[in-house]
């Protein structure tokens, strides 16, 4: 409940402020990581970057890539050279102006920055050439056909050079973008504020003053703040408070299917905990899925809202293979698969939680369902980014995470499944799958790079370290006061052309 006061305290003081009828205050469900482009990994940080990094490209409602800093492209015949006409009269916020060397510094630094989880979004670029002062043009090392689609998000965020020079590996600190907002300042774990920025290119489009972020991780509290008048945005309204939501005439809800999903990773071979039955054997691991009812925990902990799904891409999505569709609970079988790998039940497992009302429920349905089939999960639940930490450094057997989905497939599996990719934190790698993936990166006709993924999913899904479980409802409640705004499959919290009466 100090959460709720503190919120209301700070709603209180902003009433007497210059900033009382155009500050807009967002209950964020964590707290993000570093604010910087290239290093950041967590999608509570796209959230805030949406407010002040601009990106070459975005996306509309049909996702579909549409210019943002970018004006136009042009691809070469042999898909190896992108060339992008860039938006003039772009400034950074310290003033500086954007153009074809800043696009060029920027994506360069997306590529080769140390800890950059960009570099594999980028892989394919091999070089950026300055063609003219509002030019550049993207030379690859083979056609990528998702390479716009990874230009709508963090790899396509354009950074002010002077800065990020100046500032080093502290930029995350004080980031400069190209953005409606401006950074002003953060206090972990208490808010983010942002500003708007007098010399933005689109600015007569940009009608609230000042953004505060404010990390909350209970659902409930973020929720009653919104309704006391705490709060004027909430994202990831609990599935249970829908009805809540919409029988409060002072709230409204937008909601769309996200690209994203929530699965279980499971460490294979990243340091000692990798040292089990269900890292070794991949019998153990199909055993496993079988002792889940993914429409059970659908139904039990959001209302049936959510969708199940056994793939990084939702069922509706066209990329689905529906050759494998979402495998039924079959506990005999699941018990005969442990019995064939000869391991000993009970199974124990350190399955590493992030701290929340509904992840702890879906945890809690998990772990109920997996000791009839003979897992012993023993839950342990952490903060959000402390779980992302040490699921890089091999901590974990079995951990509950998600991913806030990308507009093209590439982007929900590259990084995840590819050997040596920064999201690949299970240590798995199988060449078979790596060319798979080469495969549907080179291809741009839909069907070939569908049927690339067929070979992907063959493999992956019956031998890989994460099972899919759920694709989530994006659920965005705001008050009625908050004109113009209208949720998107990425889960992000667009502010341009919004309006607080």
């Amino acid at each position: 409940m100090k959460r709720l006061a503190l919120a209301l305290a700070l709603s209180a003081a902003m009433a007497g402020s210059a900033f009382a009828q155009t500050n807009l205050r967002i209950g964020l469900a964590e707290d993000p990581d570093v604010l910087d482009p290239s290093l950041a990994r967590t999608y509570v940080g796209r959230i805030v970057f949406s407010s002040i990094c601009d990106k070459l490209f975005d996306i509309d409602d049909k996702l579909n890539v549409v210019p943002q800093l970018a004006l136009s492209h042009e691809e070469s015949a042999d898909g190896k050279e992108v060339t992008i006409k860039l938006r003039p009269n772009v400034k950074f916020h310290d003033g500086e102006p954007f153009d074809a060397k800043a696009a060029k510094y920027s994506l360069d630094r997306h590529r080769t920055l140390k800890g950059s989880f960009r570099k594999p979004e980028l892989g394919s670029v091999d070089s950026v050439e300055v063609v003219d002062p509002l030019t550049i043009k993207l030379h690859l090392k083979a056609p990528f056909s998702p390479l716009l689609a990874q230009l709508t998000d963090r790899a396509g965020m354009m950074v002010s050079p002077k800065a990020a020079e100046a500032e080093g590996d502290k930029f995350g600190l004080h980031p400069v973008c190209a953005g409606p907002y401006k950074f002003v300042e953060r206090v972990q774990q208490d808010r983010i504020v942002v500003e708007k920025f007098k010399d933005y290119w689109n600015k007569d489009n940009v009608f609230i003053d000042r953004i505060t972020y404010l990390p909350i991780v209970d659902g409930t509290v973020r929720l009653a703040n919104l309704r006391s008048g705490g709060l004027d945005l909430i994202e990831r309204v609990l599935a249970t408070d829908i009805k809540t939501v919409r029988s409060d005439p002072k709230l409204k809800l937008s909601k769309a299917v996200s690209l994203g999903y929530i699965g279980l990773t499971i460490n294979l071979k990243n340091g000692p905990k990798a040292d089990n039955p269900l890292a070794k054997d991949a019998r153990v691991r199909r055993a496993f899925e079988l002792s889940l009812d993914r429409d059970a925990i659908n139904q039990v902990v959001f209302n049936g809202e959510f969708v199940p799904g056994n793939q990084w891409v939702n069922p509706q999505n066209p990329y689905y293979q529906e050759k494998f569709p979402i495998p039924k609970r079959d506990v005999a079988k699941a018990k005969a698969l442990l019995k064939e790998a000869g391991v000993t039940t009970p199974i124990p497992l350190d399955f590493m939680v992030p701290n929340g009302a509904e992840t702890r429920a879906v945890a809690e349905v998990v772990q109920s369902m997996a000791a009839e089939a003979g897992f012993d999960l023993k839950i342990r639940v952490t903060e959000f980014a402390t779980s992302l930490k040490q699921s890089e450094d091999g901590n974990y057997q079995v951990f509950l995470i998600g991913w806030s989905g990308r507009s093209d497939p590439d982007g929900n599996s590259y990084s995840f499944q590819v050997c040596g990719q920064p999201q690949n934190t299970t240590g798995y790698c199988d060449k078979e799958v790596d060319a798979a993936h080469a495969e549907a990166r080179s291809k741009s006709k839909f069907e070939d790079r569908k049927k690339a993924y067929e070979k992907v999913a063959a493999k992956f899904l019956t031998e890989g370290p994460i099972i899919y479980l759920y694709h989530p409802q994006v659920l965005v409640a705001h008050i009625d006061k908050l004109e113009g705004y209208k949720q998107m499959p990425d889960g992000l919290v667009r502010v341009i052309g919004l309006k607080l009466k």
